[in-house]
């Protein structure tokens, strides 16, 4: 990523707070009133116009001011941010919410309730069962020139197989060098780890490449779909509130039908992160990339027990809500532990 000077750092920043507080694109005299840069107007504009040039900046209308694009609200994330103290008032808000179920789906919910009214975005949670599972064996096997049959056997006894449809032109030493690659890669592995794991590359032939591709896409569905628990969400309502999506109302019935499907919302927030927080276009699904996700894992113990998460529009309060999300994991890692530690 570009690093910027200090000056447009600033101005960054500041093009990022004024569009979080008026989801309206901003024009460089509103900078140049309400902040002290020390420069005019005119050097405002064009460092505005530089920031636009290197990707950081979008400008929706030829006459408009700017909004940050998904490149700069990952510098703004990575780089900007103060770590701020969380208002007590929030931390008791969390912390009450956190220990009052005596039910583990209940604690979520009444969690994920309560962030999801501090921050008036979308909150998500899902949990992980069959923590300790892995994989025993992983074979593929030639059923003839175009199929092959998929064989799991996981650490618990339970057996899952696939019939697979073979690209042209596999060879039975083919066959061989994806099995290697099973025992080396997957085979002792956690169901967890398989889950979030890509398909290696040959460096064989393309054909090789293209079996792993489907042995893999195999493999993580059958791993997501054991670990995969429950998955509650709370405060779809604020989505509607949101101005970028009320001037939409077609992106928003789509993104609220995409919303509302318990496996999309696994996959986006349990499966796909690369990072804690992810933006816009840095989403794989195509009906997320309007979107932004904050998330972290909360355990009992040292077990991974599930990730809670806030969505909405890649314009939300990231200086307020990457600390309210850690808090809030923190708190049910530690309620999690002490009740079923």
């Amino acid at each position: 990523m570009t690093s910027l000077d200090e000056r447009k750092q600033i101005i960054l920043k500041a093009i990022v707070i004024e569009y979080v507080s008026s989801a309206e694109p901003i024009a460089s005299e509103v900078l140049a009133q309400k902040y002290e840069f020390g420069v005019r107007g005119a050097t405002i504009r064009n460092e505005m116009a530089e920031l636009a040039d290197l990707g950081f900046l979008d400008q929706p209308h030829t006459s408009a001011g700017r909004i940050p694009s998904d490149l700069g609200y990952r510098y703004y994330v990575d780089k900007l941010i103060l770590n701020q103290p969380l208002g007590d008032e929030a931390l008791r808000k969390v912390q009450s919410a956190s220990p009052g179920g005596d039910v583990l789906t209940e604690m979520l919910r009444s969690t994920a309730r309560a962030l999801s009214r501090l921050t008036h975005l979308l909150t998500v949670a899902t949990t992980l069962k069959n923590q300790k599972v892995s994989v025993k064996t992983a074979v593929l096997s030639a059923l003839g020139p175009n199929q092959a049959l998929f064989v799991l056997v996981l650490s618990n006894g339970h057996v899952e197989n696939k019939m697979l449809e073979c690209p042209a032109g596999l060879t039975l030493t083919d066959v061989g060098f994806v099995n290697e690659q099973l025992q080396k890669l997957v085979v002792g592995n956690a169901l967890k780890s398989i889950s979030r794991s890509r398909s290696p590359s040959s460096n064989v032939n393309s054909a090789v490449d293209k079996l792993l591709g489907l042995v893999w896409t195999s493999l993580r569905s059958m791993a997501r779909e054991t670990i995969k628990g429950t998955v509650i969400s709370e405060g779809a309502e604020f989505m509607f509130a949101q101005p970028e999506f009320l001037r939409d109302f077609e992106m928003l019935s789509q993104l609220m039908d995409h919303l509302s499907q318990t496996d999309a919302l696994y996959e986006s927030v349990a499966v796909e992160p690369i990072r804690t927080v992810t933006i816009g276009h840095e989403h794989r699904l195509e009906k997320m990339q309007k979107l932004s996700i904050i998330r972290q894992s909360f355990f009992v113990g040292e077990d991974e027990a599930g990730v809670i998460a806030l969505i909405g529009p890649t314009r939300m309060n990231y200086e307020t809500g990457i600390p309210l999300v850690n808090f809030t994991a923190q708190a049910l890692t530690d309620s999690l532990t002490k009740f079923f530690g």
